[in-house]
């Protein structure tokens, strides 16, 4: 609870006095219990130090050293007379400080605040990004206003450094915390100014190291957890890829991985890019190989020349062993059977678990399904790792969802003759089960056969599943 000023005749003011002294306060400060402005302005606190703030608008309208000048003193005093800043008390976050949050508002205590400096506190801590649902209040005592804020922690993602070859992660998190008091080490928050404060942080930083000095940053995800994080980058770093040299001897010998290279040698140096060449270039590769537990560590950089415009990439890779297919267990699948299913993973016990085998596996599963009617099926794969036999074995959950049928054909950007001809060549009738598969035979060949001999003239085609809630599925087409 705030604590609130005394009124010795708070009992015996008449309804008359009430009204003239409500007044006052409104002239005073302006204040409007039950208005909200931008940040909210909490009001729950009304009722109980109503003679508080009272009293409180008495002080600053009667003393001298909270009065404005009395000549060319503005009309409405309520936003510009001012009192002494006795505390500030903060509540509701649990990865700041008290003393971290009550410095970002930029408020000091013994100085002279006014309610428009208030409000312009909330409002900065809304607006750094790390807070939400923040409210303040305040009161009056014999040594001056009592503020208190009220907020809530916003999410919060982990910082990336995308391109800063000249430090490591550890230097930066530093500089980060040295200038940025609500950075934590660790995260930051999705939105907000306080991005931009550390963005202008590394790039002080940064000049202070005599390196280039605008830094970005985006909300992105990362390649292989994808996990959102805040990524900044150094924009112009003015470092290009000299070499790519992988740990491993399998990336070091596949020849389409080094086909590749060019996708990164002589380009901008960047972390993302190479995070993702590895995931969709060397990750198949050790896939194919049956190392399905590879993982790619942080790459490291080395520079090249005397004006480090260049650096030398080392990729570190774990490739872990090399697993035997040890069969699968499926569940929750009605409409085919189990022996079905395992027939599509196209592996025996004993097979190496070609990982791009087992994914285009998961993916058949899929389409079997989906041939069924069952668009909205899904298949979760769980992996058992029995390193001891260097063997994977796999519990598979099916949810099946609804069986849909043919709704509606719908079609656009076709004459009369087109549209006819079109109808005529589509194969699933309405009420039918739907099939995926002929759906896709008839985007393929259907269409140019049904125009065969026709002038039909156009550049693609827009098509739409349109799912009903009575489990039909309207096809929709618009040729353009």
């Amino acid at each position: 609870m705030m604590s609130k000023s005394t009124f010795s005749a708070r009992a015996i003011i008449t309804r008359a006095s009430k009204m003239h002294m409500f007044r006052a306060l409104q002239e005073t400060l302006g204040l409007n219990f039950a208005r909200q402005i931008g940040i909210r302005l909490r009001s729950t606190f009304a009722a109980t130090i109503f003679i508080a703030l009272l009293a409180f608008a008495t002080s600053v309208a009667a003393a001298p050293s909270y009065r404005a000048p009395a000549q060319d003193a503005p009309a409405n005093q309520g936003e510009q007379a001012s009192a002494t800043l006795a505390e500030i008390q903060v509540t509701g976050s649990k990865r700041f400080s008290s003393d971290q949050i009550a410095a970002a508002t930029g408020l000091r205590v013994g100085s002279q605040v006014t309610r428009a400096d208030l409000q312009a506190a909330a409002n900065t801590l809304a607006q750094l990004g790390p807070f939400t649902d923040v409210q303040y209040r305040f009161a009056s005592q014999p040594a001056g206003v009592v503020v208190q804020f009220q907020l809530a922690d916003a999410p919060a993602v982990p910082v990336f450094f995308d391109n800063f070859p000249w430090f490591t992660d550890d230097q930066l998190d530093a500089a980060l915390r040295q200038a940025t008091p609500l950075f934590d080490g660790s995260s930051a928050p999705e939105h907000g100014a306080l991005l931009d404060a550390m963005a202008n942080s590394l790039g002080v930083f940064l000049v202070a190291h005599g390196l280039p000095g605008t830094v970005s940053h985006v909300l992105t995800q990362r390649v292989f957890s994808n996990q959102m994080v805040q990524e900044f980058k150094v924009d112009d770093a003015g470092v290009d890829v000299a070499s790519i040299n992988f740990s491993d001897s399998l990336a070091q010998s596949d020849r389409g991985i080094h086909t590749r290279l060019s996708d990164l040698i002589g380009r901008p140096y960047s972390r993302t890019a190479i995070e993702l060449f590895e995931f969709e270039q060397v990750r198949p590769v050790y896939l194919s190989h049956a190392h399905d537990h590879v993982t790619f560590d942080p790459p490291t950089t080395a520079f090249t020349g005397a004006d480090h415009s260049r650096v030398a990439v080392t990729a570190t890779i774990e490739p872990g062993p090399a697993y035997a297919w040890g069969g699968v267990t499926w569940s929750g699948a009605s409409a085919i059977s189990s022996a079905q299913l395992t027939a599509l993973m196209k592996l025996a016990p004993g097979d190496l678990a070609n990982g791009m085998t087992v994914d285009a596996g998961w993916q058949a599963v899929q389409t079997a399904f989906a041939n069924l009617g069952y668009l909205d099926a899904k298949v979760t794969p769980a992996p058992h790792y029995i390193d001891a036999e260097k063997r994977v074995t796999y519990t598979v959950t099916i949810d099946q969802g609804p069986q849909y049928r043919m709704g509606k054909l719908v079609l656009s950007g076709l004459s009369v003759e087109g549209e006819q001809r079109i109808r005529d060549a589509w194969k699933i009738a309405p009420g039918e089960v739907f099939d995926n598969a002929t759906y896709q035979e008839f985007l393929i060949h259907g269409i140019n056969e049904a125009f065969r001999g026709f002038p039909a003239h156009y550049d693609k085609i827009g098509r739409y599943l349109a799912k009903n809630p009575n489990d039909t599925v309207d096809v929709m087409m618009d040729f353009e």
